[in-house]
């Protein structure tokens, strides 16, 4: 596909394109959490995609969708890290060179990876306009094509193949709750949802200390930037531009979530699913549990969107 917005067609496509190589990854569940909130929580367990998260999907639909236009001389994106480690796998894959501009604050896991990988890393300032101006400076130079880590309608489209799964693995599926950062899941997964025959409500959950997808889906006026003080380093950022176009006209809601929920739903995801995540996929479980009256009773879907934790971050 052209990086247009996506048709239903292109979703069909890129769940092709994205099943040659990834993970379908399993659903997950807990009688013990089902008690304590009083609903029925199934847990898509993204964490143990290739790569330890969703970003592998879209890296892949966007690199195979740019294979079928051109030959790419290489890639580069900007990344806090799971980005950049799925673009680093997938254009390893593929035989296509890779640059990942990195801000210096990133944890040293992910960097880790992405250089382990194969991609070469650039260290870059802690903001948008750092990473934005590397990015394009590293095109100019070397003819590398850009492939941003979520305002793309192809890594979107990837990003669809999540929720395309979710519905054929479980039946008469009452609500799901998506992380948000970028907003590259929740805009795929709503297409998906969209797209498919089934009535499904999908949330958009975010850390209250980063709220500005919460401010942007109230207000209507996209806020360009995002938080740092959550310990859910994976969805500091704000939301971009084609993210924030599906997401303001699609989504059921923005759910907030605190920082004492999200380490107490990281707690119960490693005690009751015997799951080791990264805090950012305890967000989802951590929105139900600080709105519990909206689920009642209800069968949700919450998403484990990954697994590359720094051990020293962990608060318990």
């Amino acid at each position: 596909m052209k990086n247009e917005f996506p048709s239903k067609r292109d979703l069909y496509e890129a769940m092709e394109y994205v099943q040659q190589y990834a993970h379908r990854t399993p659903i997950l569940s807990s009688g013990m959490i089902n008690e304590k909130l009083g609903c029925t929580v199934y847990f898509k367990s993204e964490h143990l995609q290739k790569t330890g998260s969703f970003k592998a999907r879209g890296a892949l639909n966007a690199l195979l969708s740019l294979k079928a236009d051109i030959e790419p001389k290489g890639v580069v994106t900007h990344s806090s890290g799971n980005h950049g480690q799925a673009l680093a796998w997938a254009s390893n894959l593929l035989g296509i060179a890779a640059v990942v501009v990195v801000p210096r604050n990133a944890p040293t896991v992910k960097v880790e990876a992405i250089q382990a990988y194969g991609a070469e890393v650039f260290f870059c300032e802690p903001n948008l306009e750092s990473r934005e101006e590397h990015c394009f400076r590293i095109h100019k130079e070397r003819g590398y094509v850009i492939i941003p880590p979520f305002d793309d309608y192809r890594i979107i489209a990837g990003q669809s193949t999540m929720m395309q799964e979710i519905l054929g693995q479980i039946d008469d599926l009452d609500c799901a709750i998506v992380p948000v950062g970028g907003g590259g899941l929740l805009s795929g997964s709503l297409l998906a949802a969209e797209r498919s025959s089934k009535e499904l409500l999908v949330f958009g959950a975010e850390p209250s200390a980063s709220g500005d997808a919460m401010e942007s889906f109230k207000t209507g006026v996209r806020v360009r930037t995002g938080g740092a003080e959550t310990i859910a380093d994976g969805l500091r950022t704000a939301l971009g531009e084609r993210n924030f176009e599906i997401i303001s006209k699609k989504a059921d809601g923005i759910l907030p979530a605190s920082e004492d929920n999200i380490k107490l739903a990281l707690k119960w995801i490693y005690m009751y699913l015997k799951q080791a995540v990264e805090p950012s996929a305890a967000v989802s479980l951590a929105a139900i549990l600080e709105n519990a009256e909206v689920f009642r009773g209800k069968k949700v879907v919450s998403i484990l969107c990954g697994g590359n934790l720094d051990l020293k971050a962990l608060p318990f």
